[in-house]
């Protein structure tokens, strides 16, 4: 999917990441993406977390029936299953549902 052909944005990437855990994360390098349900990043722009800037790479749309550990290891996971239980611990009551789509922002450290 091209930058082109993606929605507009339904918040800003300053909302990205907000968890003081996943900032955490972020800044030791554990994290290297983040899912929502809207679109928070264009392609290029930079999140800044403590003074410290991350570029967005890529940003796409994923179902949760496509995860992999891999992708649950970009989010700072080992597992799906251990994402899947901390997604739901942040929103009680919020089904899993495998064909439910996410937006997928992808990021690393901005070279100074």
């Amino acid at each position: 999917m091209t930058n082109n052909t993606l929605p507009p944005k339904t918040c800003s990437v300053d909302r990205l990441v907000t968890m003081e855990a996943d900032v955490e994360k972020v800044l030791n390098g554990q994290k290297t993406a983040t899912r929502r349900n809207g679109r928070y990043a264009d392609v290029g722009e930079v999140m800044v977390l403590k003074d410290k800037k991350f570029v967005v790479n890529n940003v796409y749309s994923q179902s949760l029936g496509e995860l992999t550990d891999e992708h649950a290891r970009q989010e700072g996971f080992e597992t799906v299953e251990e994402y899947k239980q901390s997604i739901l611990s942040y929103h009680p009551g919020m089904p899993w549902l495998p064909k439910m789509r996410v937006w997928v922002h992808e990021f690393s450290p901005e070279n100074e």
